[in-house]
């Protein structure tokens, strides 16, 4: 079983900036973090989660078009940590973010979720 704890979130302005961190854990047998594809993904109001941005076991990064150009997700598996930089926040950015993994075998983990909220 894979843990994920998200942290990072906020209260910010729009314009101003906000990067998320992703903490993977797990027994040695069940985290190859290095083989996971990691997704992070916003709900809104409305309940709804959404993909923001994805990034491969192979560095291979997509972005949902409302954050190309703001939003760059990376990973860094010697620390098991995914990030999410966000610029340029806008006010419909703002949500609970989480964190997802999907293991080599196909199976799926969810974080807590951390709360990002973009108002003058």
């Amino acid at each position: 079983q894979v843990q994920l704890v998200e942290s990072g979130g906020g209260f910010v302005q729009p314009g101003e900036s906000l990067k998320l961190s992703c903490v993977a854990s797990g027994s040695i047998f069940s985290l190859r973090f290095n083989a996971m594809d990691l997704g992070w993904y916003r709900q809104g109001p409305g309940g709804q989660r959404d993909l923001v941005a994805r990034i491969t076991r192979s560095g291979i990064t997509t972005y949902a078009d409302s954050v190309k150009g703001r939003f760059t997700i990376s990973r860094d598996n010697a620390k098991n940590r995914a990030y999410l930089q966000m610029n340029r926040l806008k006010p419909e950015d703002t949500g609970v973010y989480y964190c997802y993994s999907v293991s080599s075998t196909g199976s799926g983990s969810w974080g807590q979720g951390t709360q990002v909220t973009v108002s003058s």
